[in-house]
């Protein structure tokens, strides 16, 4: 690989690493960069998956050493998610691509509604009892974003963060660490599938996890220190480009 293409994945593995700790989305910025280098689509996704795993390993253990991190939830949430992300990865070559981009577009751009006009639940969370709400429902709301997430990983952050505030009940800043969390649980699977059909490249994908890592080191630091408005407005300015991003270009 040519020095200015490792160097180009490591900046990128820098910025997406700290987008994808921080709110999600950050593989609709990674992926573009990999297929640019030469990877083709589905070597370049199951490559993204390497650095994925890398930031959020990093993500998490800063998270954990700070006490922001609700581990057993995380758990029950993750197992979910694990059977959809095994699933979504199955299914990637069976789909039409920008069906699915469209599909994630307008979803995001309508999570905006909710996290601009009622931003009191997004920044405070609310009291929600796990054992008070419906099993059921939280397993299908999980193992949907795990299926997504299975599938392409770009976003999935953003539709953790949703399940997460709304469903669970968690402030952005708990939500976030819990995201990076049940990501680091689930990643593994699929990036499993995409080992046993080759399709990842290890020299790419460690030089884009070093990246990742720094960049999930520094999001996860400062999401706890500037609190939840900060991730508020991020989260917005995310949702907002990968709307653009998905829908014209």
């Amino acid at each position: 690989m040519p020095i200015e293409h490792i160097l180009l994945v490591f900046l990128v593995g820098i910025l997406t690493g700290f987008i994808n700790t921080l709110s999600g989305s950050g593989s609709l910025i990674s992926l573009p960069i990999l297929m640019f280098i030469g990877l083709p689509p589905h070597l370049a996704n199951g490559t993204n998956r390497v650095g994925i795993l890398f930031q959020n390993l990093v993500g998490t253990a800063n998270y954990h050493r700070q006490k922001v991190l609700d581990i057993p939830m995380g758990v029950k949430v993750a197992i979910p998610a694990i059977l959809g992300s095994i699933a979504g990865a199955f299914v990637v070559l069976e789909m039409s691509e920008r069906a699915v981009e469209i599909a994630v577009a307008v979803v995001l751009l309508l999570m905006l509604i909710p996290l601009w006009f009622k931003p009191k639940q997004w920044l405070e969370g609310k009291d929600m009892d796990g054992r008070k709400h419906n099993v059921i429902l939280r397993w299908l709301i999980f193992f949907v974003v795990g299926m997504y997430g299975g599938f392409i990983q770009a976003g999935v952050g953003i539709f953790l963060l949703a399940a997460l505030v709304l469903n669970v009940g968690y402030d952005l800043v708990k939500a976030n660490a819990l995201k990076v969390f049940i990501n680091l649980i689930f990643t593994p699977f699929a990036l499993l599938v995409f080992i046993i059909q080759g399709q990842v490249d290890w020299g790419i994908g460690i030089t884009l996890a070093f990246g990742n890592a720094i960049g999930a080191y520094f999001a996860s630091r400062w999401s706890v220190a500037w609190g939840p408005a900060f991730v508020r407005y991020v989260l917005v300015i995310v949702i907002i480009g990968s709307g653009i991003k998905l829908l014209f270009f």
